[in-house]
């Protein structure tokens, strides 16, 4: 082997070593996470994260069965004063679900699997339930634990 080559493989098998972490990193479901969205009207208190309604990424909030996303958090506005936030990643293989109101589901666009309001799988192939946080209210806003 030449010196060239040597050292062009060298260049390139260094560089992936030092990609590796990143590209592998990236890969997290982020499942467990909750995250601040501060852009969207979020504020973060350690674990929780805390909607304005009167932001305008919220506006579907303001009617029943409307539902917005805070990082990876789904929320729904189930009625008048109730409030469901859930996990916005499919179990399955990591897809954003929504929300379908006429049919009170969740469904996950990418491989047909469907979530109560509750979380459940209904329909696979997911076989773990949505990861489902507890929502209080006061004023206008929300806080999501």
């Amino acid at each position: 082997m030449e010196r060239k080559d040597f050292l062009q493989k060298f260049a390139i098998g260094g560089s992936v070593l030092l990609a590796a972490p990143v590209l592998l990193n990236s890969c997290s479901d982020g499942t467990d996470d909750i995250i601040d969205d501060k852009e969207n009207g979020g504020n973060n208190d350690d674990n929780a994260v805390t909607v304005d309604l009167t932001h305008d990424d919220f506006s579907d909030l303001q009617t029943v069965g409307g539902f917005a996303y805070s990082g990876n958090i789904l929320v729904i506005r189930s009625g008048e004063n109730t409030y469901l936030a859930f996990s916005k990643i499919c179990t399955h293989e990591g897809c954003t679900v929504a929300y379908n109101h006429d049919e009170g589901e969740l469904p996950c666009p990418c491989h047909g699997s469907v979530f109560s309001t509750s979380g459940a799988v209904l329909e696979g192939p997911a076989t773990s339930s949505l990861k489902q946080y507890s929502v209080s209210k006061s004023g206008d806003t929300l806080t999501i634990e």
